[in-house]
């Protein structure tokens, strides 16, 4: 089959180099894609959150599936446009994209199906966010409503950091809905599972490095890089997060009328009660994406069919022994201003490293250069027996790449090392 994967970051290029491996693919088109996507697919220039151009590709085009890679498609509908128009998709519906597309609603959703989640109050004004937080005191979390690519997120140490983030909010969108949620304590960890309506696979987990600067300094950002399995996500509390969170999730969208089809990424603190909801995003993760499809035993294509399909009761999926890990470059200054356009040299002997897979994420090429677009910029990733082996190798491949004006975290999994 013509498979259409929409989007351009490091996540899409993972699936694209993972997709393009299925027996069952004939060709795979990516939009807009980017330079490493080209090596294992056409990129073609599409409006990504435009349904009805999408549709028309895929009938001139003879696309039989289409992978929506982002989250912002799912939650302005264009999965429900591409089934309206008779052709399978992977990726949620917009109604079941609330999930990740409010926090609001995700809170709801914890009320009614009693899944475990910090303590909240939501609000669409200033001064009463900032009094319930005067009143709860710190740490607090302060989250913006809607999507702001993994960084509408302030973990507020005082009440003044808390309250100039609601400041912040509000001046850059006035009446937006703010939820101020209590600070949980644990280990954070990222699950993965196939969701088609009630029946849940487990996937995989990972943990995810948010701040921008060793030592989780810094604001957060959408990951600076990740690496599977996390230690934190035993075989007991694997069975617990399942019983205790997914499945009563994908019940409660049933039970609404929005089902859940596609894959639903479970972020969750480990705390001392157990597994504690943090969010859901109702997409890959990016980084997390990267490392699952290196661990990856199985046809992806096959896997994402079969949810689509209503076939995953009769869907196992199986995974790698080993470690994988991805260690993101980023533009210098992000999260915040950043430059665009410094040559990148040296990629080519990186990714002949042992046990290195490199993917790209804000590139453009440039006649022979290749150049940075983007914040997060490249995707340095490896397999190894150990996670420290995987650490050595991946980093080992940073140090071959030849880019000052990038910069990376570099105690990526210092931690699961410490813990292993």
């Amino acid at each position: 089959m013509n498979v259409l994967l929409l989007g351009s970051g490091g996540r899409e290029h993972a699936l694209a180099f993972a997709l393009a491996k299925s027996p069952l693919l004939d060709t795979l088109f990516i939009a807009p894609g980017n330079p490493g996507t080209a090596e294992f697919g056409d990129n073609v220039v599409l409006d990504i959150m435009d349904g009805a151009a999408i549709a028309a590709f895929c009938k001139v085009m003879g696309v039989g599936f289409v992978v929506i890679g982002p989250e912002a498609p799912l939650v302005v509908g264009v999965a429900d446009q591409l089934a309206a128009a008779g052709i399978k998709v992977f990726g949620p519906s917009q109604a079941a994209s609330q999930l990740e597309g409010s926090k609001t609603f995700t809170k709801m959703i914890c009320d009614r199906a009693h899944v475990p989640t910090a303590r909240y109050r939501s609000f669409t004004e200033a001064g009463a966010a900032k009094a319930y937080v005067a009143t709860e005191g710190a740490p607090i979390v302060v989250k913006y409503d809607g999507l702001m690519a993994g960084k509408g997120v302030t973990v507020a140490e005082t009440v003044a950091e808390a309250q100039a983030a609601i400041d912040a909010l509000y001046a850059s969108e006035p009446g937006a809905r703010v939820v101020i949620e209590q600070c949980l304590i644990g280990e954070e960890a990222s699950f993965f599972c196939l969701v088609d309506g009630e029946t849940v696979l487990a996937l995989a987990s990972a943990q995810d490095h948010k701040r921008a600067f060793d030592g989780d300094t810094g604001p957060n950002t959408g990951g600076m890089g990740a690496y599977s399995p996390a230690p934190v996500m035993t075989e007991a509390m694997e069975a617990r997060a399942l019983a205790e969170i997914v499945r009563p999730t994908a019940r409660a969208m049933v039970e609404l009328g929005h089902p859940y089809r596609g894959v639903l990424f479970v972020g969750l603190m480990i705390t001392a009660e157990g597994p504690k909801l943090i969010e859901y995003n109702c997409r890959f993760g990016d980084p997390e994406c990267q490392v699952l499809v290196l661990r990856l035993k199985d046809d992806l294509l096959t896997l994402l069919l079969a949810t689509v399909e209503g076939e995953l009761a009769h869907t196992g999926v199986r995974w790698k022994d080993e470690v994988a890990l991805s260690v993101v470059m980023a533009a210098n200054g992000y999260p915040g201003d950043y430059a665009r356009g410094s040559e990148i040299k040296g990629l080519e002997a990186a990714a002949r490293l042992p046990g290195v897979t490199i993917f790209q994420a804000g590139t453009r090429q440039e006649g022979e250069r290749l150049l940075s677009q983007g914040g997060r910029v490249l995707n340095i990733s490896a397999v190894g027996a150990t996670v420290a082996e995987a650490r050595a190798r991946a980093y080992a491949a940073v140090d071959a790449i030849d880019w000052p004006g990038g910069f990376c975290r570099r105690d990526i999994a210092l931690r699961g090392m410490a813990g292993a």
